[in-house]
Order: structure tokens, then C-alpha cells, then sequence
């Protein structure tokens, strides 16, 4: 099976474009994203997606941020945070859970030994525990800090106080890649008198 989310709505309908295609093989699943868009010009033209492969969004230095579905845009978010605190990690958007994107992610670890996955589904056998799962299956030694939903009762919200409840919000992101730039979060310039 295939298990594709997209990012934002040209990706959604390139998707959904490309499902409808005659193909030998596999189902193909979208997850929907839920809320609202994020394009003001969303009716793009409708292209056909190669299965299976994602695409970086930004170059950055040491951490990379690999996202699936519209988690990606609070990555941009964090990134434009984290560019004023001096911090610029790299930002790939995997698109497709299965199949994973292994060209992609083999230069990934080549050139990064710090990485975040976010996810807005479960961490256990999620996308994260996939990435993981390459990365030991092709004996790379990284440090990944993977953000989605916990394995416990998450209550009733927003989508927005879910996300930050579950930290991975724009400043969950932010937070998880100082963890592991080994960088605090800067004090306020506001000084009391």
C-alpha cells in the first residue's frame, strides 16, 4: 500500500491526480489533512508525483527537519524562528510514509548526524519509527528526535492546542532542534527595572 500526506493543497491535488492514474500495483492512500489550507492560490495545475519520493524544502547546517503532511509548514515556521537565534537546519518534506524516499534519505544521514522527524500521527510504527528503522537497516549512527502524537490519552482541543500539547507545533520544533544544536532557547531582551 501506498501512504502518501501532503504538505499543502498543490501537493493534495498532485496526489490525488496521480492516485487516479492508470498503475500496475498497490493501493494508494492520502491522508487528509484537516483545517485550513495554507495556499490563497491553491487551484494549481494537476501534475503527476513519482511515488515514493519527497523533496527538500530548505539547506541548512547540522540538523536536518524531515516532516510528512502539513506539519511541514510549521517546520517553515520554526525555521524562521530559529534563523533569528543564529540556527539554520535543513528542511525535507518525505511526502510518501510508504514507500519511503530512500535516495533522499541516504543523503540525509550522509550529511547530517542530527535529525528531527514530525509526524501528526501516532510515534510508535509512525513515520519516525520508519525512519529509524532505515537508518539502522543501513547502519547510520545519528541522533533523532522524533515529535508526534504520544502513546497515551491525548484530551479533546483545538487542532493548534493539540499540536503544541503533543510539541510539534512550530515551537516544539524549535525546541526539539536547540535540544540537539545543544543550544537554549535565548532570554528576552526585556530587561525589568
Amino acid at each position: 500500500m501506498i501512504v502518501a500526506a501532503p504538505m499543502n493543497e498543490a501537493e493534495l491535488r498532485d496526489m490525488m491526480y496521480t492516485a487516479q492514474l492508470l498503475r500496475e500495483g498497490d493501493a494508494f492512500t492520502i491522508r487528509y489533512p484537516r483545517g485550513q489550507g495554507v495556499m490563497p492560490e491553491w487551484r494549481t495545475e494537476m501534475k503527476k508525483m513519482t511515488i515514493g519520493t519527497g523533496r527538500k524544502i530548505s539547506d541548512g547546517e547540522e540538523v536536518a527537519i524531515l516532516t510528512l503532511g502539513h506539519i511541514g509548514n510549521y517546520a517553515i515556521t520554526a525555521k524562521e524562528v530559529l534563523a533569528e537565534e543564529g540556527l539554520n537546519p535543513a528542511h525535507y518534506d518525505m511526502r510518501f510514509v510508504k514507500p519511503l524516499d530512500e535516495e533522499l534519505l541516504h543523503d540525509i544521514f550522509r550529511n547530517f548526524k542530527k535529525v528531527v522527524t514530525v509526524e501528526d500521527g501516532c510515534l510508535m510504527g509512525g513515520f519516525g519509527s520508519a525512519v529509524l528503522e532505515f537508518m539502522a537497516e543501513n547502519g547510520y549512527a545519528a541522533k533523532v528526535t522524533r515529535l508526534g502524537i504520544p502513546d497515551r490519552i491525548v484530551e479533546h482541543g483545538t487542532q493548534e492546542q493539540l499540536h503544541a500539547e503533543c510539541n510539534f507545533d512550530a515551537e516544539g520544533i524549535a525546541k526539539a532542534v536547540r535540544a540537539l544544536a545543544g543550544v537554549k532557547k535565548p532570554v528576552s531582551n526585556y530587561a525589568s527595572n
